[in-house]
């Protein structure tokens, strides 16, 4: 490749690549689970649009283009929820599925004190299982999304050191 993919905090701007990233990359999802009404493919522009001014969200880059996003927000109880994950397609399998989660995970921590880390993935999701457990996050339960998906919930805490590299 000629040039470095680069993760930063997101714009408004990169509403809609994200938005249309998004809808590409949860389609193999919705197929897995015979249902393309899950909530990334429904969701809206102008909802992604709220979530950039209010929470944590990261893109990729691959020159102008957004290869990848990740959103971070936390609760309450300062837990850091992990969400929508997703990388194109055709740069799946190269670690940055990985680097998007640990700029989410750092970001939690040094701008909104997270003290721990949660993220849901379909329960027939493998490659994502992989990543998380691979990431440190382990299985503390089951839910049930509103699209109707299975999803099994995973935490860790977020008491080690959270770096982020760049390639």
């Amino acid at each position: 490749m000629g040039m470095s993919v680069i993760i930063s905090a997101a714009t408004a701007q990169d509403a809609e690549q994200i938005l249309k990233l998004q809808y590409l990359c949860f389609q193999g999802e919705a197929e897995l689970y015979g249902n393309y009404r899950i909530d990334p493919l429904v969701q809206t522009l102008d909802s992604v649009r709220a979530e950039i001014a209010t929470n944590l969200v990261f893109v990729a880059r691959l020159g102008d283009e957004v290869v990848g996003s990740v959103r971070g927000s936390t609760d309450q109880d300062g837990t850091g929820q992990i969400g929508r994950l997703c990388v194109h397609p055709r740069l799946q399998g190269h670690g940055l599925g990985a680097r998007l989660l640990r700029a989410a995970e750092s970001g939690l921590v040094d701008e909104r004190s997270a003290t721990r880390f949660r993220l849901h993935t379909g329960h027939r999701s493998e490659s994502n299982l992989r990543l998380y457990k691979r990431a440190g996050y382990a299985p503390v339960g089951n839910a049930t999304g509103q699209d109707g998906v299975r999803m099994i919930l995973l935490e860790k805490d977020a008491t080690a050191p959270v770096y982020v590299t760049s390639a």
